[in-house]
This record gives C-alpha cells, structure tokens and sequence, in this order.
C-alpha cells in the first residue's frame, strides 16, 4: 500500500504541473523572431537574386488537381526594379518589372503585354495581383520588410523544430492566417536566408499546395539597370495582360 501510494504521489507530481501551466500562446514569439531574424536579412540587401524550384498544384480542365515542376531566376535591385524568368511544366514566361512599367512575355507563343505600375516594388506587386490577378507565393519576401507582410493577419506560429534543406541547417516555423496555411524554412547561422517554403490554401477546392525551395542566393549581385528594361523581339504580338500567361498553358 506505501508503495502504491509513493507512486501515485510520484505520478501526480509530474502530471500536476502540466494541469497548472497556461495554455501555451497561439503564436511563439520565438517562432516570431525567427521570422524578424530573416525579414531584416532580405531587406537590408540593396539588391538580391536567388533560383528557386516549384512544385504547384492547379486544377486541370476534368477538375481533377494536377501537379506542375517548374523553376525560376530572381533578380530584384530597390526600390523599384524586378525580374523573373520562369521555365518548366508551370506557364513559362519572362516577367519585367522597370520602376515604371511591368511586362510579361511568353517566349513559346512570342506574344508579350504591357501595363503601366506604380514607382516601388512595395506598390506594384498587391496592384498586379487586383489588376491582373496573378498572385505570387514568394511575393512577401520580396518587400522591404517581409515581417510585415508575413505576420499581417496571423492566427497561429509555432517552431517545428530543426531540419537541413539541401544540406544547410534550418529552423522550421508554421503559420496560419484566413484561407492559407504556410511553413518556412530558414537558414540557421547569421544569413537567416529562406530555404524552403510551403503554401496550403485552405479557402480553396482541394487545398491546393505549393513547394518552393530556395539556392543561388547572393544577396549583393552587381545588377544593370537594363537588365530590368523589356525589349520587344521582333515579331512579338501584344495581347491583354492575363492572356499571356494563358497563352502558355498545356
């Protein structure tokens, strides 16, 4: 009976302290540093380029979900100044963003469109997705203050824990806003750059999911102001903005 009742006391006295902590917060503020911690390494570059591999889920013409590879060249010098290249099973095209002016052209179809933009990449990248539609996953990382934009309108966040991407070690957060579910994988050390991330829209038929892992990053690349300038090749068609990514669709 001694014995029974040592190791109740014993038991409870592990357990009880579990009943008497507080609910842990619905957003860890370690999980929120480390978000800082990479959101202050990205937006202090002047200018950045980085290759990234995709993998999207979209829905086909019979409903079903269908799985598209593709992967991408980034180059960004602030403020107002992008551009992408984007090849694979993904809709391919070359996307041109000046300070003035934002072009996509579709090298298979050759046809290309034009749209005036407003003078910052902060300011051209939410009117592309009102005016056009598109929307791009990794856009919040490419403000000035990503933490921003990443943290606005967030429910949850916690710390996975520790992984490697590609053989780097990272941290391993998740997040959870209305409508998106996204994890992120950052770089442990002192470039805290991201190495992974994982979209779920959760306000969407199916949940579709994107991939995107992140190499190549150089966070000081000497960059030509023209490189960002698109230049019409010789007989290319203007079509609407939207067409042109449709103009590439299987």
């Amino acid at each position: 009976m001694k014995k029974t009742l040592a190791t109740l006391c014993l038991t409870v006295g592990f357990l009880l302290p579990a009943f008497l902590h507080a609910a842990p917060p619905a957003i860890d503020p370690k999980a929120l540093a480390e978000l800082k911690r990479m959101s202050t390494a990205l937006g202090a570059a002047p200018a950045l380029t980085y290759r990234s591999r995709s993998v999207v889920e979209v829905p086909a013409a019979t409903g079903q979900f269908v799985t598209l590879f593709s992967h991408t060249e980034v180059a960004l010098k602030r403020p107002n100044q992008l551009r992408a290249r984007l090849r694979g099973e993904a809709p391919n095209f070359d996307f041109y963003y000046d300070g003035t002016t934002v072009s996509a052209f579709a090298p298979a179809t050759k046809v290309f469109s034009q749209i005036k933009a407003p003078t910052t990449i902060d300011k051209m990248l939410p009117d592309l997705e009102a005016e056009t539609g598109i929307r791009l996953v990794t856009a919040p990382l490419l403000y000035p203050d990503p933490y921003a934009i990443l943290t606005r309108a967030l429910t949850h966040g916690v710390i996975v824990g520790t992984s490697r991407v590609n053989g780097l070690e990272c941290t391993h957060l998740a997040f959870r806003r209305p409508g998106v579910n996204w994890e992120i994988w950052i770089e442990s050390g002192n470039r805290a750059l991201p190495l992974r991330l994982a979209v779920t829209f959760t306000d969407r038929p199916n949940f579709p999911r994107t991939l995107v892992e992140f190499s190549h990053w150089n966070l000081r690349p000497q960059l030509s102001d023209r490189s960002f300038v698109f230049r019409k090749p010789d007989g290319a068609t203007e079509i609407p903005f939207t067409s042109v990514v449709q103009s590439t669709r299987r």
